[in-house]
């Protein structure tokens, strides 16, 4: 009854039952001179005055509505077609509560497995779960999984440093007290080294491999033979991975990935100055006891028609703590229907349509970009839509001139790799137009030879 409004006759009945006569007498315990304590706060509103204040602070901020965005780094500026939102804000779903019930939530319940069965096409996995908080607790469930899966016989994970610094920082919190060791995750390695790189880290203790697809610098590479190589050692293998250039790429399960986990942003969901987001994650259905969020399946009532249930719930993460793989393993449900309407709206088509826009618009971008002198590309492997730029001044003096002419500039690389200092990290979405980027030619040009 906690959602549901109370008639006067309901509310007299449990007063009743609880023996007082009406709800100030509840108060009684409670001391009088702390009932109504004088408290220091500013003379109150009206309702007009409240949304003027709002107003003015909300135009204090800057978004990508106002500004050209070149940045990305894990969060990226998408179109999102108006139908999204406006499935979000419908009451069904906007305050359904969690499907515990399956008598009254089948169309939440529909709404997640529609979701799951998306991501598994969209990744080439057998199985998803829905969902975590966002790609980085995403990607640090993969490590508790491959730990529970070897039941802890197994305490090391071999970490591309071309992971998300944010996934890796994350990653490195979760491990605290576990007793596992993390090798690869050196801000100082040789980031000119592919993948293969790896391979000599990865031994008989090995529990996971994690690499990026494409990496944070926005490089693709064919893990397959890596997958390979960490299979024999008996290792588990989890591609974090940019669900946009799925649409365009070989998919992680093609490769032999064990666990492909991800940022879901880019799946119809605003930036929202950096949140709330959704991290998804899918897997093979061999470790479907150890993986961590909700899951739904379909079956039939007892009528034989179609139904959709939690399935696999009453795991250790309901009901002991002490012996459960993930203790956190929240359902953004909301955001997961977000992603679903998103990826139903614009098809496997349309989602290729905007992957190669990304594509061709980067490559342009790029192209233009390194015919400024002292400016060129830091690698040469294939990208997607992100690569790392060399400015050839501190990247945050560059940012600065690039928000004075309303552009918002790339992410400074040398914040988390000492070596890149004088990079940025150039995003190229389906959003930038010709125009916009050949002005971020033009202003680049003014920034570095100013």
């Amino acid at each position: 009854m906690t959602y549901i409004p109370h008639s006067p006759n309901e509310r007299d009945e449990m007063l009743k039952t609880i023996g007082v006569k009406s709800l100030d007498d509840l108060f009684d315990a409670v001391p009088k001179k702390y009932r109504f304590p004088k408290l220091d706060l500013p003379a109150a509103l009206t309702e007009m005055e409240a949304a003027d204040l709002l107003d003015e602070l909300a135009g204090a901020n800057e978004s990508t509505h106002q500004l050209v965005s070149f940045l990305g780094a894990g969060m990226y500026n998408h179109y999102i077609p108006s139908v999204v939102d406006h499935i979000l804000r419908r009451g069904e779903f906007y305050t359904a509560y969690t499907p515990y019930q399956p008598e009254i939530s089948q169309g939440t319940l529909q709404a997640i497995f529609e979701y799951q069965s998306l991501m598994t096409a969209l990744t080439g996995m057998e199985l998803s779960n829905a969902s975590h908080y966002d790609g980085a607790t995403a990607t640090a469930e993969a490590v508790n999984m491959a730990f529970a899966n070897f039941r802890g016989k197994r305490r090391k994970i071999v970490l591309s440093p071309a992971v998300n610094p944010q996934y890796r920082e994350t990653i490195r919190t979760y491990t605290q007290g576990m007793e596992l060791s993390v090798a690869g995750d050196d801000a100082n390695a040789d980031l000119l080294a592919g993948p293969e790189a790896l391979l000599p880290l990865v031994d008989r203790d090995t529990a996971l491999l994690i690499v990026q697809y494409p990496d944070f610098f926005g490089r693709v590479f064919d893990y397959t033979k890596v997958i390979e190589a960490a299979h024999a050692q008996g290792a588990l293998v989890c591609i974090a991975a940019n669900p946009t250039a799925l649409a365009l790429y070989k998919t992680p399960g093609e490769m032999g990935a064990d666990i492909v986990v991800g940022e879901g942003q880019p799946l119809g969901l605003p930036l929202w100055f950096g949140g709330p987001s959704l991290g998804f994650f899918t897997t093979l259905k061999k470790y479907v006891h150890k993986m961590a969020g909700r899951l739904v399946g379909e079956t039939v009532d007892s009528n034989g028609e179609k139904a959709y249930v939690l399935t696999l719930t009453a795991r250790e993460q309901h009901i002991k703590r002490e012996k459960a793989t993930s203790n956190i393993c929240s359902n953004q449900g909301l955001l997961a229907l977000g992603s679903a309407v998103y990826l139903s709206v614009v098809g496997k088509t349309g989602l290729r349509q905007v992957a190669n826009l990304c594509y061709q618009k980067a490559h342009y971008a790029a192209a233009e970009l390194s015919r400024i002198p002292g400016m060129g590309l830091c690698f040469s492997q294939p990208f997607f839509h992100e690569f790392a730029l060399c400015v050839g001044k501190p990247v945050e003096e560059v940012n600065a001139h690039l928000l004075e002419h309303g552009i918002l500039g790339g992410y400074d690389l040398g914040k988390d790799y000492p070596s890149l200092n004088g990079y940025m990290l150039v995003a190229v979405t389906e959003m930038n137009s010709k125009e916009e980027i050949d002005m971020l030619v033009e202003v680049l040009k003014e920034a570095v030879h100013a």
